[in-house]
C-alpha cells in the first residue's frame, strides 16, 4: 500500500522537476520525493502491507 503511494508520489516529484513547474516550497519536487521516501521506509518496516493469515493444514 505505501510502495504504491510512494511510486505515485516519486512520479509527481519527476514531473514537477522535468516540467521546471513552479510551485510554493510546500509541493517542491525535493519536498513531494521527501514524501516518496518516507511512504518506501514505512512499506519496508512493515506497516501498511497485507494481512497473511497463517492457516494450518491437516494432512
Amino acid at each position: 500500500m505505501f510502495a504504491i503511494a510512494a511510486a505515485v508520489l516519486f512520479f509527481i516529484a519527476f514531473l514537477i522537476n522535468a516540467a521546471d513547474i513552479a510551485t510554493n516550497d510546500v509541493f517542491s519536487s525535493v519536498n513531494v520525493m521527501l514524501l516518496g521516501l518516507t511512504a518506501l521506509a514505512l512499506q519496508l518496516a512493515g506497516a501498511g502491507g497485507w494481512s497473511r493469515s497463517r492457516t494450518s493444514r491437516r494432512r
